[in-house]
Protein backbone atom coordinates (compact mmCIF):
# COMPACT_ATOMS: atom_id res chain seq x y z
CA UNK A 1 0.00 0.00 0.00
CA UNK A 2 1.08 3.58 -0.66
CA UNK A 3 -0.34 7.03 0.00
CA UNK A 4 -1.08 8.84 -3.25
CA UNK A 5 -2.80 12.02 -2.06
CA UNK A 6 -3.10 14.11 1.09
CA UNK A 7 -5.67 16.87 1.64
CA UNK A 8 -5.52 19.03 4.76
CA UNK A 9 -7.66 21.75 6.30
CA UNK A 10 -6.47 23.70 9.35
CA UNK A 11 -3.70 21.24 10.26
CA UNK A 12 -0.90 22.98 12.20
CA UNK A 13 1.00 25.29 9.78
CA UNK A 14 -1.32 24.50 6.89
CA UNK A 15 -4.69 26.27 6.55
CA UNK A 16 -5.14 24.12 3.44
CA UNK A 17 -3.11 21.69 1.36
CA UNK A 18 -3.78 19.26 -1.46
CA UNK A 19 -0.74 17.29 -2.59
CA UNK A 20 0.15 14.14 -4.48
CA UNK A 21 2.65 11.70 -3.01
CA UNK A 22 4.97 9.25 -4.73
CA UNK A 23 6.99 6.19 -3.70
CA UNK A 24 9.86 8.58 -2.89
CA UNK A 25 8.76 12.03 -1.76
CA UNK A 26 11.14 14.79 -0.66
CA UNK A 27 9.61 17.60 1.40
CA UNK A 28 11.74 20.75 1.16
CA UNK A 29 11.31 23.82 3.30
CA UNK A 30 13.07 26.31 5.59
CA UNK A 31 13.21 25.99 9.36
CA UNK A 32 9.83 26.27 11.13
CA UNK A 33 7.92 26.09 7.85
CA UNK A 34 6.04 22.89 8.67
CA UNK A 35 8.12 19.95 7.42
CA UNK A 36 7.78 18.10 10.74
CA UNK A 37 4.10 18.98 10.98
CA UNK A 38 3.44 17.56 7.53
CA UNK A 39 5.05 14.26 8.52
CA UNK A 40 3.06 14.53 11.75
CA UNK A 41 -0.20 13.94 9.87
CA UNK A 42 0.83 10.33 9.22
CA UNK A 43 1.98 9.88 12.82
CA UNK A 44 -1.36 11.24 14.01
CA UNK A 45 -3.30 8.74 11.89
CA UNK A 46 -0.98 5.98 13.04
CA UNK A 47 -1.75 6.66 16.70
CA UNK A 48 -5.48 6.66 16.03
CA UNK A 49 -5.28 3.33 14.21
CA UNK A 50 -3.05 1.58 16.75
CA UNK A 51 -5.00 -1.21 18.48
CA UNK A 52 -2.77 -1.07 21.56
CA UNK A 53 -2.55 2.26 23.40
CA UNK A 54 -3.86 4.35 20.52
CA UNK A 55 -7.16 5.94 19.55
CA UNK A 56 -8.39 9.42 18.72
CA UNK A 57 -8.24 10.88 22.22
CA UNK A 58 -4.69 9.59 22.73
CA UNK A 59 -3.56 11.00 19.38
CA UNK A 60 -5.02 14.43 20.18
CA UNK A 61 -3.47 14.36 23.65
CA UNK A 62 -0.02 13.64 22.23
CA UNK A 63 -0.28 16.76 20.09
CA UNK A 64 -1.39 19.01 22.94
CA UNK A 65 -5.15 18.92 22.43
CA UNK A 66 -7.19 20.59 19.74
CA UNK A 67 -5.20 23.79 20.21
CA UNK A 68 -2.07 21.84 19.33
CA UNK A 69 -3.33 20.53 16.00
CA UNK A 70 -5.62 23.30 14.77
CA UNK A 71 -3.97 25.91 12.57
CA UNK A 72 -3.54 29.33 14.15
CA UNK A 73 -4.84 30.73 10.87
CA UNK A 74 -8.19 28.93 11.12
CA UNK A 75 -10.86 31.60 11.09
CA UNK A 76 -14.30 30.88 9.66
CA UNK A 77 -13.93 27.10 9.76
CA UNK A 78 -12.60 25.73 13.04
CA UNK A 79 -12.66 22.07 12.05
CA UNK A 80 -9.44 20.14 11.43
CA UNK A 81 -9.78 17.81 8.46
CA UNK A 82 -7.46 15.13 7.09
CA UNK A 83 -8.10 13.15 3.93
CA UNK A 84 -5.81 10.50 2.47
CA UNK A 85 -5.97 8.35 -0.63
CA UNK A 86 -4.16 5.03 -0.62
CA UNK A 87 -3.37 2.69 -3.49
CA UNK A 88 -3.01 -1.05 -2.96
CA UNK A 89 -1.60 -3.18 -5.78
CA UNK A 90 -1.16 -2.35 -9.44
CA UNK A 91 -2.96 -2.81 -12.73
CA UNK A 92 -6.22 -4.74 -12.73
CA UNK A 93 -5.69 -5.84 -9.11
CA UNK A 94 -5.37 -2.28 -7.84
CA UNK A 95 -7.59 -1.07 -5.00
CA UNK A 96 -7.99 2.61 -4.16
CA UNK A 97 -8.97 3.67 -0.65
CA UNK A 98 -10.13 7.08 0.56
CA UNK A 99 -10.27 7.92 4.25
CA UNK A 100 -11.44 11.32 5.52
CA UNK A 101 -11.62 12.49 9.12
CA UNK A 102 -12.78 15.89 10.39
CA UNK A 103 -12.53 16.90 14.05
CA UNK A 104 -14.10 19.60 16.17
CA UNK A 105 -14.09 20.50 19.85
CA UNK A 106 -17.31 20.62 21.81
CA UNK A 107 -18.49 21.83 25.19
CA UNK A 108 -16.70 23.67 27.99
CA UNK A 109 -14.11 20.92 28.22
CA UNK A 110 -13.37 21.32 24.51
CA UNK A 111 -13.43 17.55 24.09
CA UNK A 112 -12.58 16.46 20.57
CA UNK A 113 -15.32 14.77 18.58
CA UNK A 114 -15.66 13.34 15.10
CA UNK A 115 -17.34 15.84 12.76
CA UNK A 116 -16.91 13.61 9.70
CA UNK A 117 -15.56 10.15 8.96
CA UNK A 118 -15.69 8.59 5.51
CA UNK A 119 -14.23 5.34 4.18
CA UNK A 120 -14.44 4.43 0.50
CA UNK A 121 -13.05 1.55 -1.52
CA UNK A 122 -12.81 2.13 -5.29
CA UNK A 123 -15.25 5.01 -4.94
CA UNK A 124 -17.88 3.00 -3.08
CA UNK A 125 -18.89 3.63 0.50
CA UNK A 126 -17.59 1.07 3.02
CA UNK A 127 -19.23 2.48 6.14
CA UNK A 128 -22.13 4.85 6.69
CA UNK A 129 -20.68 8.36 6.77
CA UNK A 130 -20.48 9.88 10.22
CA UNK A 131 -22.09 11.38 12.18
CA UNK A 132 -24.66 8.65 11.72
CA UNK A 133 -28.12 8.49 13.26
CA UNK A 134 -26.71 6.37 16.09
CA UNK A 135 -23.99 8.97 16.67
CA UNK A 136 -26.53 11.78 16.97
CA UNK A 137 -28.56 9.76 19.46
CA UNK A 138 -25.45 9.06 21.55
CA UNK A 139 -22.82 11.75 21.03
CA UNK A 140 -20.29 9.90 23.17
CA UNK A 141 -19.81 7.63 20.16
CA UNK A 142 -18.24 10.61 18.40
CA UNK A 143 -15.27 10.60 20.80
CA UNK A 144 -13.96 7.56 18.91
CA UNK A 145 -13.31 6.90 15.24
CA UNK A 146 -14.38 3.74 13.47
CA UNK A 147 -10.75 3.48 12.40
CA UNK A 148 -9.67 2.56 15.94
CA UNK A 149 -12.53 0.17 16.71
CA UNK A 150 -11.98 -3.48 15.82
CA UNK A 151 -15.73 -4.07 15.79
CA UNK A 152 -16.24 -1.20 13.34
CA UNK A 153 -13.25 -1.45 10.98
CA UNK A 154 -13.72 -5.04 9.88
CA UNK A 155 -14.54 -4.03 6.30
CA UNK A 156 -11.43 -1.85 6.03
CA UNK A 157 -9.08 -3.57 8.49
CA UNK A 158 -6.29 -3.72 5.92
CA UNK A 159 -6.37 0.07 5.61
CA UNK A 160 -6.38 0.48 9.39
CA UNK A 161 -3.39 -1.86 9.71
CA UNK A 162 -1.55 0.07 7.01
CA UNK A 163 -2.09 3.39 8.78
CA UNK A 164 -0.99 1.84 12.09
CA UNK A 165 2.21 0.48 10.50
CA UNK A 166 3.84 3.83 9.71
CA UNK A 167 7.41 4.20 11.01
CA UNK A 168 8.92 7.57 11.91
CA UNK A 169 12.66 7.99 12.41
CA UNK A 170 14.48 11.05 13.72
CA UNK A 171 17.18 9.34 15.73
CA UNK A 172 18.69 11.44 18.52
CA UNK A 173 22.07 9.82 19.29
CA UNK A 174 22.28 11.13 22.86
CA UNK A 175 19.06 9.34 23.82
CA UNK A 176 20.52 6.09 22.53
CA UNK A 177 23.91 6.61 24.14
CA UNK A 178 22.45 7.44 27.54
CA UNK A 179 19.34 5.23 27.45
CA UNK A 180 20.26 3.55 30.76
CA UNK A 181 20.59 6.87 32.60
CA UNK A 182 17.48 8.38 31.03
CA UNK A 183 15.27 5.27 31.21
CA UNK A 184 11.63 6.32 31.71
CA UNK A 185 8.99 6.00 29.03
CA UNK A 186 9.78 5.53 25.37
CA UNK A 187 7.59 7.99 23.49
CA UNK A 188 5.21 7.21 20.63
CA UNK A 189 6.73 3.99 19.35
CA UNK A 190 10.17 5.49 19.98
CA UNK A 191 10.49 8.11 17.23
CA UNK A 192 13.91 9.22 18.52
CA UNK A 193 15.78 5.91 18.53
CA UNK A 194 15.99 5.30 22.26
CA UNK A 195 14.57 1.80 21.84
CA UNK A 196 16.69 0.79 18.84
CA UNK A 197 18.38 -1.96 20.86
CA UNK A 198 15.05 -3.46 21.87
CA UNK A 199 13.81 -3.47 18.27
CA UNK A 200 16.97 -5.18 17.04
CA UNK A 201 16.82 -7.72 19.88
CA UNK A 202 13.16 -8.50 19.09
CA UNK A 203 14.10 -9.49 15.53
CA UNK A 204 14.81 -13.16 14.90
CA UNK A 205 18.53 -13.99 14.95
CA UNK A 206 18.62 -15.09 11.31
CA UNK A 207 17.05 -11.88 10.01
CA UNK A 208 18.96 -9.73 12.49
CA UNK A 209 22.35 -11.16 11.49
CA UNK A 210 21.57 -10.74 7.78
CA UNK A 211 20.60 -7.10 8.29
CA UNK A 212 23.64 -6.34 10.42
CA UNK A 213 25.96 -7.86 7.81
CA UNK A 214 24.44 -5.58 5.15
CA UNK A 215 24.90 -2.59 7.46
CA UNK A 216 28.49 -3.67 8.14
CA UNK A 217 29.30 -3.81 4.43
CA UNK A 218 27.78 -0.37 3.92
CA UNK A 219 29.63 1.23 6.83
CA UNK A 220 33.10 0.03 5.85
CA UNK A 221 33.71 2.54 3.03
CA UNK A 222 31.99 5.35 4.94
CA UNK A 223 33.65 5.20 8.38
CA UNK A 224 37.45 5.26 8.78
CA UNK A 225 39.01 2.12 10.31
CA UNK A 226 35.58 0.49 10.80
CA UNK A 227 35.77 -3.28 10.29
CA UNK A 228 33.00 -5.21 12.08
CA UNK A 229 29.57 -4.73 13.67
CA UNK A 230 28.22 -7.07 16.34
CA UNK A 231 25.09 -7.19 18.49
CA UNK A 232 25.70 -8.89 21.81
CA UNK A 233 23.96 -9.36 25.12
CA UNK A 234 25.70 -8.41 28.35
CA UNK A 235 25.92 -11.58 30.45
CA UNK A 236 25.66 -9.62 33.71
CA UNK A 237 22.89 -7.09 33.01
CA UNK A 238 21.13 -8.96 30.22
CA UNK A 239 21.02 -5.78 28.11
CA UNK A 240 21.80 -5.78 24.41
CA UNK A 241 24.48 -3.59 22.87
CA UNK A 242 25.81 -2.66 19.46
CA UNK A 243 29.56 -3.16 19.29
CA UNK A 244 31.77 -1.87 16.50
CA UNK A 245 35.35 -2.90 15.85
CA UNK A 246 37.90 -0.38 14.57
CA UNK A 247 41.26 -1.47 13.17
CA UNK A 248 44.48 0.00 14.54
CA UNK A 249 47.99 -1.12 15.49
CA UNK A 250 46.71 -3.91 17.77
CA UNK A 251 45.97 -7.18 15.93
CA UNK A 252 42.41 -7.43 17.32
CA UNK A 253 41.61 -3.74 16.88
CA UNK A 254 39.39 -1.88 19.38
CA UNK A 255 35.76 -2.56 20.25
CA UNK A 256 33.37 0.28 21.07
CA UNK A 257 29.79 0.12 22.31
CA UNK A 258 27.03 2.46 21.12
CA UNK A 259 27.75 5.03 23.84
CA UNK A 260 31.27 5.46 22.40
CA UNK A 261 30.29 5.72 18.75
CA UNK A 262 30.01 9.04 16.93
CA UNK A 263 26.62 10.64 16.43
CA UNK A 264 26.93 10.23 12.68
CA UNK A 265 27.72 6.52 12.98
CA UNK A 266 24.69 5.91 15.19
CA UNK A 267 22.36 7.87 12.91
CA UNK A 268 23.64 5.94 9.90
CA UNK A 269 23.13 2.59 11.66
CA UNK A 270 19.62 3.64 12.68
CA UNK A 271 18.80 4.71 9.13
CA UNK A 272 20.11 1.49 7.59
CA UNK A 273 18.18 -0.60 10.10
CA UNK A 274 14.92 1.34 9.57
CA UNK A 275 15.17 0.93 5.79
CA UNK A 276 15.23 -2.85 6.23
CA UNK A 277 12.65 -3.06 9.02
CA UNK A 278 9.04 -3.09 7.81
CA UNK A 279 7.06 -2.59 4.61
CA UNK A 280 4.66 0.26 5.38
CA UNK A 281 5.30 4.00 5.13
CA UNK A 282 8.67 5.21 6.44
CA UNK A 283 9.07 8.86 7.48
CA UNK A 284 12.65 10.17 7.61
CA UNK A 285 13.15 13.50 9.35
CA UNK A 286 16.29 15.27 8.08
CA UNK A 287 18.42 12.11 7.70
CA UNK A 288 21.41 14.28 6.76
CA UNK A 289 22.07 15.43 10.35
CA UNK A 290 25.51 14.57 11.78
CA UNK A 291 26.65 13.04 8.47
CA UNK A 292 29.38 14.14 6.09
CA UNK A 293 28.05 15.68 2.87
CA UNK A 294 29.76 12.98 0.81
CA UNK A 295 27.66 10.38 2.65
CA UNK A 296 24.50 12.50 2.53
CA UNK A 297 24.78 12.76 -1.27
CA UNK A 298 24.49 9.00 -1.53
CA UNK A 299 21.49 8.53 0.77
CA UNK A 300 18.95 8.61 -2.13
CA UNK A 301 20.95 5.96 -4.02
CA UNK A 302 21.30 3.93 -0.83
CA UNK A 303 17.54 4.05 -0.27
CA UNK A 304 16.79 2.93 -3.83
CA UNK A 305 19.23 0.02 -3.67
CA UNK A 306 17.95 -1.23 -0.33
CA UNK A 307 14.34 -0.97 -1.47
CA UNK A 308 15.18 -2.83 -4.67
CA UNK A 309 16.17 -5.84 -2.55
CA UNK A 310 12.97 -5.78 -0.50
CA UNK A 311 9.95 -7.91 -1.41
CA UNK A 312 7.74 -4.80 -1.48
CA UNK A 313 8.57 -1.31 -2.71
CA UNK A 314 8.25 0.64 0.52
CA UNK A 315 7.05 4.23 0.37
CA UNK A 316 9.41 6.77 1.95
CA UNK A 317 8.76 10.45 2.70
CA UNK A 318 11.84 12.51 3.57
CA UNK A 319 12.00 16.02 4.99
CA UNK A 320 15.15 18.04 4.28
CA UNK A 321 16.75 21.34 3.40
CA UNK A 322 20.12 19.76 2.63
CA UNK A 323 21.88 20.76 -0.57
CA UNK A 324 23.90 17.53 -0.53
CA UNK A 325 20.84 15.30 -0.16
CA UNK A 326 19.08 17.01 -3.07
CA UNK A 327 22.11 16.87 -5.32
CA UNK A 328 21.61 13.45 -6.89
CA UNK A 329 17.96 12.52 -6.53
CA UNK A 330 16.01 11.35 -9.56
CA UNK A 331 12.56 9.91 -10.25
CA UNK A 332 11.14 11.33 -7.03
CA UNK A 333 8.22 13.52 -6.01
CA UNK A 334 9.33 16.96 -4.82
CA UNK A 335 7.23 19.18 -2.56
CA UNK A 336 8.17 22.73 -1.55
CA UNK A 337 6.84 24.37 1.61
CA UNK A 338 6.61 28.15 1.48
CA UNK A 339 5.71 29.98 4.72
CA UNK A 340 3.59 33.12 4.55
CA UNK A 341 1.66 35.50 6.79
CA UNK A 342 -1.43 33.29 6.53
CA UNK A 343 0.37 30.01 7.20
CA UNK A 344 2.41 27.69 5.03
CA UNK A 345 1.56 26.57 1.52
CA UNK A 346 2.93 23.41 -0.09
CA UNK A 347 3.31 22.85 -3.80
CA UNK A 348 5.08 20.72 -6.42
CA UNK A 349 7.70 22.31 -8.71
CA UNK A 350 6.39 24.74 -11.31
CA UNK A 351 6.74 24.06 -15.04
CA UNK A 352 9.64 26.51 -15.17
CA UNK A 353 11.41 24.73 -12.29
CA UNK A 354 10.85 21.36 -13.96
CA UNK A 355 12.31 22.71 -17.21
CA UNK A 356 15.41 23.88 -15.34
CA UNK A 357 15.92 20.49 -13.71
CA UNK A 358 15.35 18.68 -17.01
CA UNK A 359 17.92 21.06 -18.51
CA UNK A 360 20.63 19.77 -16.18
CA UNK A 361 20.31 21.72 -12.94
CA UNK A 362 19.88 19.77 -9.72
CA UNK A 363 16.85 20.10 -7.42
CA UNK A 364 19.17 21.75 -4.91
CA UNK A 365 20.20 24.43 -7.41
CA UNK A 366 16.64 25.11 -8.55
CA UNK A 367 14.58 24.77 -5.38
CA UNK A 368 16.74 25.66 -2.38
CA UNK A 369 17.05 29.35 -3.37
CA UNK A 370 13.23 29.49 -3.24
CA UNK A 371 13.17 28.60 0.46
CA UNK A 372 16.08 30.82 1.51
CA UNK A 373 15.03 33.19 4.33
CA UNK A 374 14.66 36.65 2.86
CA UNK A 375 16.51 38.53 5.61
CA UNK A 376 19.10 35.90 6.51
CA UNK A 377 21.97 38.31 5.72
CA UNK A 378 20.98 40.35 8.75
CA UNK A 379 21.61 37.36 11.02
CA UNK A 380 25.26 38.40 11.28
CA UNK A 381 24.36 41.89 12.53
CA UNK A 382 23.73 40.74 16.10
CA UNK A 383 24.80 43.44 18.55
Amino acid sequence: MQFTRLVLTNWRNFPSADIELGPRTYVIGPNASGKSNLLGVFRFLRTIAQPDGGGLQQAVKQWGGMKGIRSLHARRNSQVRIEVQVRDGRGDDQTTWRYALALESEGKEQRVRVAEEVVERNGERVIEPRPSREDLNDRERLTQTHLEQISANQEFRELANFLAGTTYLHLVPQLLKHADEISGNVLEQDPFGQGLMQRIAATSKKIRDARLRRIERTLKPAIPQFSRLEFNQDKVTGKWHLEANFSHWRPQGAWQREDQLSDGTLRLIGLLWALQDGHDLLLLEEPELSLNDAIVERIPLLIDRIMRNQKKDRQIIISTHSEALLHRISDATLLIIEPGKDGSAIRPPTEDEIDQMEGGLTPAEVLLPKIRPGNVDQLGLFQ
